[in-house]
């Protein structure tokens, strides 16, 4: 723009200057020399001043078919984006539904191994301590000593499976998804051996059983009895995580968050945490429903 103002201001001088030529007195063959010779710079500026403005609209053509192909790009861009985070945002919600399910049979699964680890040096003790009584026994029946205690009626009916025993079952049942079969087993090691390392266990089963066969109700009644019941459990961030997801399938989605945050509050460092956060950003990227 500059330039063709240039332009045009030189046009306008030498304008001026034919003007003034031929207002002023001189030589008649001088002033048609000169004449002539602005009439051809004029010719030329107003040549140049043509090309110019020709160079600059074809510019202004090429900078719009630009702005235009780039606009055109970025909405293509922005629909494939949107359409990629529509499928993000399924796969993490198909993948956390996943997770939750596995994640609960792994955790069966480390607690049997724990537990087991804890039980077969009680059992082994138990064994020794057997053995002794075992050889006393013989040592007895050997010499034709009577029994003591031995009862002279029919048997009695045999004794309830032990803790370790029935526990193992139970929790090998819930992993196996025999999950009617496992739910009896943990209520009668309830009734049997109320006041165990693993009583609150059972009884955080109880609420995966109902979680797992949908019954979201029964399930946070399950856990909440492990919260109430059970303050030195260590299963209380998983009860507690697992009551946040049984009430957001239920549709209690205030409820649930509250419930989430209170697990990232009261079990920082937790895998509980972690998995509580991971389903806040999810229901967050979800929206309300």
């Amino acid at each position: 723009m500059r330039t063709r103002w240039y332009l045009m201001s030189g046009a306008a001088l030498l304008a001026g200057a034919v003007a003034g030529l031929l207002l002023s007195p001189a030589p008649t063959g001088a002033v048609s020399k000169e004449i002539i010779q602005l009439q051809r710079d004029v010719a030329l500026l107003t040549q140049a001043q043509r090309e110019l403005q020709r160079a600059v609209d074809e510019k202004h053509a090429v900078l719009k078919t630009l702005i235009e192909q780039s606009l055109d790009s970025m909405s293509r861009v922005n629909r494939s984006m949107t359409t990629v985070e529509r499928s993000v945002q399924d796969v993490q919600a198909n993948l956390g539904t996943r997770m939750d399910t596995m994640s609960s049979q792994n955790q069966a699964l480390a607690d049997n191994l724990e537990e087991v680890k804890v039980r077969v040096g009680k059992m082994t003790q138990e064994m020794s301590d057997l053995r002794g009584v075992l050889q006393s026994l013989d040592a007895k029946v050997a010499g034709g000593a009577p029994v003591p205690g031995a009862p002279a009626g029919p048997p009695a009916d045999p004794p309830p499976p032990s803790a370790n025993t029935l526990y193992s079952n139970a929790l090998r049942d819930f992993t196996g998804g025999k999950y009617d079969l496992a739910r009896q087993e943990f209520l009668d090691y309830l009734k049997y051996f109320p006041d165990t390392d693993v009583t609150s266990n059972a009884q955080f089963y109880l609420g995966e059983i109902h979680f797992a066969q949908r019954e979201f109700r029964q399930a946070v009644n399950e856990y909440e009895k492990v919260l109430d019941n059970y303050p030195k459990s260590y299963k209380l961030a998983d009860a507690r995580l697992k009551k946040g997801m049984a009430l957001l399938e239920m549709g209690q989605r205030a409820s649930a968050q509250r419930e989430l945050r209170e697990v990232i509050r009261r079990h920082p460092g937790s895998e509980a945490e972690r998995r509580a956060r991971a389903k806040l950003r999810e229901m967050n990227a979800a929206g309300p429903s």
